[in-house]
């Protein structure tokens, strides 16, 4: 071989170690999915469904359905439906004991999918969920593609190079390694400043083209995706209530909610005496959701919702309900001080302040997290009337987390089969106005969500943000 052709193939030697040693660190990723944890209320049962991930399709869809104390036994009918059509089916028996329960079905291709869920004795409940699909971006396939040619030219640059009479001409397919790195690097680059486009589901509408391909009809980072508020109709139902969800603008049934801490929608309901309840309604068509409430006491119910609706935020909408029954009136509740709920001993401490501290030492670490929080704080006030009036009227609503201690290198929340936390469940919280106000501390314990009621008298001093 002569000195020039030992030139051009030290040259492209070079450009091989630029390819091999570039390739991997400019690549990127589509992301996989996970879990989903949604809070169903279906009837007199209190149920926690996980569908677990799907990384490939076709493939098993495994479906746990986590029970708490006082769930019945008995059978859950599971089916599985893409564009209306059930392509799968199972059980899942739920036993006496609380805990997590399995199911298995099958799902045969990326996109929007429906779960239902019932015991065949009363409503139906339906989840939506997408099966993710693995998408490469334009950049990386520019990138990859990129690379390949400029490996097929190199190959063909050294034959040129070791069996032409003239060496010159294997500078031709080196320049072609030249435009293919050159390729290459332009998509690694742009995958760094190039937005993704909105994420069905998110974002947009899911569907199965815009799921396996998002960026086929990507639209402009300048579309709005603001939707207006949703309005909230609650109606007495059989054996509980029917809400309806309509679109603030056009009156239609809102069906595009998402998943938002492990529901669809977070239910609290306030009785005539203060006894609080937070439930989580089962979808049975769009913008239709049924919820079971046994014994009710019989008056006007306060009805909060908190939900999201795609690309509109978080939102909370009231009403009230009137509804008939023959539960006692609960106890006007203490403020801070010592107390039992159903078999578990609680102290309820408040530190008055701007923010105020409001804790709950359990004494004991075996607390679970619920909803995907170690605890949640229902606040309502400031209540200037009856008890049967108060929460109708209290100006001011929140729901606070207590946030789950994170823990080094532990990506997923841990779910409720993880008793490890406590004694104390903090929450921090600015009131807004002095006054009275009604609130409700919530943790769970042994698979049982357990309600601590008090009052908090907010000083003219310790109100303010």
């Amino acid at each position: 071989m002569g000195t020039k052709s030992r030139t051009v193939l030290l040259m492209l030697l070079a450009v091989l170690g630029f390819v091999a040693g570039g390739g991997t660190a400019l690549a990127d990723g589509a992301p996989s999915g996970t879990d989903i944890q949604v809070a169903q209320t279906l009837g007199a049962r209190e149920l926690t469904v996980i569908i677990r991930r799907v990384d490939v399709t076709p493939s098993p869809l495994r479906v746990d359905v986590v029970t708490h104390q006082g769930t019945a036994p008995g059978t859950l009918h599971l089916a599985v439906a893409a564009d209306g059509v059930v392509t799968s089916r199972g059980d899942v028996v739920l036993g006496a004991e609380p805990g997590v329960y399995a199911g298995n079905l099958q799902v045969d291709k990326p996109g929007p999918w429906e779960l239902s869920l019932g015991d065949g004795t009363g409503t139906t409940a339906t989840i939506p969920f997408i099966v993710p699909a693995r998408v490469v971006p334009p950049w990386e396939k520019a990138t990859y593609g990129g690379f390949v040619a400029a490996g097929v030219f190199l190959l063909l640059a050294l034959v040129v190079a070791m069996r032409a009479k003239r060496t010159a001409f294997a500078l031709i397919p080196a320049g072609g390694v030249v435009a293919a790195l050159a390729v290459a690097v332009t998509g690694a680059l742009l995958s760094a400043s190039t937005p993704p486009p909105p994420a069905p589901g998110s974002q947009l509408d899911p569907t199965f083209d815009n799921v396996t391909d998002p960026y086929a009809n990507a639209q402009l980072s300048t579309v709005d995706y603001s939707r207006p508020p949703v309005n909230l109709a609650a109606h007495p139902a059989p054996g509980g209530l029917r809400l309806g969800l309509t679109d603030g603008a056009t009156g239609r049934p809102v069906d595009d909610l998402l998943i938002h801490d492990n529901a669809l929608v977070h239910l609290v309901l306030v009785s005539p005496s203060g006894r609080m309840s937070h439930l989580h309604p089962v979808r049975v068509g769009p913008g239709d959701y049924r919820v079971s409430v046994a014994d009710p006491e019989a008056g006007t119910y306060t009805v909060a919702a908190e939900l999201v609706r795609r690309g509109g935020g978080v939102q909370l909408v009231r009403s009230t309900v009137d509804m008939t029954g023959t539960a006692a009136p609960a106890p006007e509740p203490p403020g801070a001080g010592p107390r039992t709920v159903d078999g578990t001993p609680v102290e309820l401490t408040i530190s008055p302040g701007t923010p105020t501290t409001i804790t709950a030492h359990f004494r004991t670490q075996d607390l679970q997290p619920w909803l995907g929080m170690l605890g949640h704080l229902i606040v309502a006030g400031p209540i200037t009337g009856q008890p049967g009036t108060d929460a109708a009227t209290a100006p001011t609503w929140a729901h606070v987390h207590a946030m789950i201690p994170p823990v080094a290198g532990q990506l997923d929340r841990p779910d409720e089969t993880v008793a490890a936390y406590g004694p104390d469940v903090s929450f921090t919280y600015t009131f807004a106005a002095p006054g009275r106000y009604r609130i409700w501390l919530q943790a769970e314990r042994g698979y049982r969500v357990l309600t601590i009621p008090a009052v908090v008298d907010v000083p003219t001093t310790g109100a303010g943000r």
